[in-house]
């Protein structure tokens, strides 16, 4: 029912399994790192990149140990619910930062299994089974800014 209606314009048309990823990657990054969500996406089908602000370097380990996390979570077939709250009514440790100034009272939350939940207006898959598999390319540090790049594709 709520689907019925627009709540704030949207302007992305996001390739649902990527994007369903894209929320995945960020709490995984959160979980390992204790960082906040990216500060910078680019997510597409073919291949995506996230940043994130982190205090060092990740080892290599910790980087299969993201792939590895990524593609554990997809294996589980998590499910990918929707739930619509006004912003007097956000779960802790949910905020509102990165919505434009002028978003609707009612928010459209997106949840993951017990993994993930996050404002979202974006187009996702039913599970997290049907995302494929998440295939790491490569990453990036900058040592200026504290800056870990995380490219991938979903295969």
């Amino acid at each position: 029912m709520a689907d019925d209606f627009i709540l704030n314009d949207h302007n992305k048309d996001e390739y649902p399994p990527s994007h369903t990823a894209e929320h995945l990657l960020n709490q995984t990054m959160i979980r390992i790192f204790g960082c906040g969500r990216s500060y910078n996406a680019h997510v597409e089908r073919k291949k995506s990149k996230m940043s994130f602000h982190l205090d060092q370097k990740p080892t290599r380990q910790e980087e299969k140990e993201i792939e590895r996390t990524m593609n554990d979570l997809i294996q589980q077939d998590l499910p990918v619910t929707f739930e619509y709250v006004t912003r007097d009514e956000l779960p802790e440790g949910v905020t509102l930062d990165r919505l434009p100034d002028d978003a609707s009272e009612t928010i459209r939350l997106v949840r993951i299994g017990d993994y993930d939940v996050c404002p979202c207006i974006g187009k996702h898959v039913r599970s997290t089974g049907q995302i494929g598999r998440f295939e790491m390319l490569g990453t990036n540090w900058d040592e200026h800014e504290h800056s870990f790049r995380v490219r991938f594709k979903i295969v």
